[in-house]
């Protein structure tokens, strides 16, 4: 089958069914949109190994890797269904009348309203959880949204076939067809043209900042500005400090070069940036980990286009001046792999080198050196928010550098301690976001069922009759969720 770019008309066309769709979605309840959600993982498991072979040829990702990647897609749409259900998100608040007071107080109950149709932009590494039926669909069916999609052009195939699922979930249930439309565009034109029609209300992405900052100013040289959801990597930086380092500089060698390769690198929480103090057991821990780097097997990677940019961006930052290449995996001569590489680099060079601190895409990560604890929040304050920070550290260092601590916490959206960043854990407490530019907005997260929460905004209604609210605010709590009424968390009826 032939993929085409959508033409101007066609996207102008999608976004008027896809609001007319909308009028009556938004007013749809909780147990509708979770019913969908639910349907929709059912298509996708029907689906069985014709989407995984699929996607393994569009990808280079491994049969392991995309079976377990639907697992994750199926279980966000059954865990936001249940979320949406319970409608925590919509945080309603209750604040009752008091004739007597002077003057007197107005009966005011909040909830949340869904934006509109969002626009939803497939990623290339994620082909299931970040894409057609990802995390940013879901939240937004969750929140009473329509949804367009552009498919990812790396692979355009796979996500055809998912948008099928989604359309078969749709029609068993009986449901608008333009709740969901699915196109193509490999240019430019077509993404621009997909924010910047006024019916699209806000935007879900991930992927790279350039593309994340070209949605975001697309978004805000409208008439009508609207909010841009993009989700654009880091660094993640890990901070080793000597105490810790010391009590097991191998097994931190062994599991931050699995950390680093797993998935050829092609993480957006992948630890680009090593932080330690100078002294034998970091020279150690960096020889160990350039030594098990380079005995890992060269994996391929997404598609040429990614595979070139990595080898551009690690070979650029192995050139700049003082940075040392510790061990590499072999050389390969196909296009698409990604060799594993460690380099190092003293604290004094990298504050002096912006280049240093830029993301490379791929199985690479920079160790940096500092002579104290004073160099290392130099390096901490030096760097951009991120979507991650590691702590390898005691519970002692960790008192005795409060300062330091703070700081790198307000650089990031999770801070791990003595882990990896790699992983990131579907659930309500997960915060799959940071400051810019890891994201275009720190408040929220795009991971976990309060993602779900960027697609609606506040509504108050103000003396409102009982039969007139939503379902949610009436007096007898017909949804049976909790509420704040008169500041008191509560699912009793009034």
């Amino acid at each position: 089958m032939k993929i085409t770019d959508a033409t101007i008309q066609e996207v102008d066309k999608a976004l008027v069914d896809s609001n007319n769709a909308f009028i009556k979605y938004a007013q749809s309840g909780l147990r509708v949109r979770a019913s969908l959600m639910r349907a929709i993982a059912v298509e996708l498991e029907t689906l069985g190994d014709d989407v995984i072979q699929l996607a393994m040829k569009e990808t280079n990702l491994t049969e392991p890797r995309l079976k377990s990647e639907r697992a994750r897609t199926m279980f966000q749409l059954n865990s936001y269904a249940d979320a949406c259900e319970r409608g925590e998100w919509m945080e309603l608040s209750i604040n009752t009348a008091d004739a007597q007071r002077v003057p007197p107080k107005p009966d005011i109950r909040k909830t949340k309203f869904p934006l509109g149709p969002v626009v939803v932009f497939g990623s290339s590494n994620f082909p299931f959880a970040y894409s057609t039926a990802g995390g940013d669909t879901a939240s937004a069916l969750a929140a009473g949204c329509t949804v367009v999609v552009k498919a990812h052009p790396a692979h355009p195939q796979t996500s055809n076939m998912v948008a099928n699922a989604i359309k078969n979930a749709l029609q068993k249930l009986g449901m608008d067809e333009h709740i969901f439309i699915h196109l193509h565009g490999a240019s430019n034109q077509v993404g621009e043209a997909l924010v910047k029609h006024p019916l699209t209300k806000a935007v879900g992405f991930t992927g790279s900042f350039q593309g994340g900052m070209a949605l975001f100013n697309w978004a805000n040289q409208r008439q009508e500005p609207i909010p841009v959801f993009a989700e654009m990597g880091s660094v993640n930086p890990v901070y080793f400090f000597p105490e810790k380092l010391k009590e097991g500089f191998e097994a931190f060698a062994q599991q931050y070069a699995e950390s680093i390769t797993l998935g050829v690198g092609q993480f957006c929480t992948n630890p680009g940036i090593i932080v330690g103090i100078e002294g034998k057991e970091l020279a150690e821990f960096t020889r160990l980990l350039g030594e098990k780097i380079s005995s890992i097997a060269v994996g391929k990677m997404l598609h040429s286009g990614i595979a070139k940019a990595y080898k551009e961006k690690s070979q650029n930052a192995i050139d700049q001046q003082n940075v040392k290449l510790v061990n590499a995996a072999n050389d390969v001569q196909d296009t698409v792999s990604g060799k594993p590489m460690v380099a190092e680099v003293e604290a004094k060079h990298f504050l002096s080198n912006p280049t240093l601190s830029e993301e490379v895409f791929g199985p690479f990560s920079l160790v940096v050196s500092c002579k104290d604890i004073s160099e290392m929040q130099s390096v901490a304050a030096s760097l951009k928010g991120q979507l991650t920070s590691t702590l390898i550290a005691t519970e002692n260092e960790l008192k005795n550098n409060k300062a330091l601590i703070e700081l790198i916490a307000s650089k990031c959206g999770r801070l791990i301690l003595n882990g990896v960043p790699t992983g990131v854990e579907v659930c309500l407490a997960m915060q799959h976001g940071g400051p810019f530019p890891a994201t275009t907005d720190p408040r929220f997260s795009s991971v976990g069922a309060d993602a779900i929460k960027r697609f609606a905004r506040p509504i108050s209604y103000q003396n409102f009759s009982d039969s007139l609210l939503p379902d949610e605010l009436k007096n007898n709590n017909p949804l049976k969720i909790w509420r704040t009424v008169n500041d008191q968390l509560t699912r009793d009826a009034l």
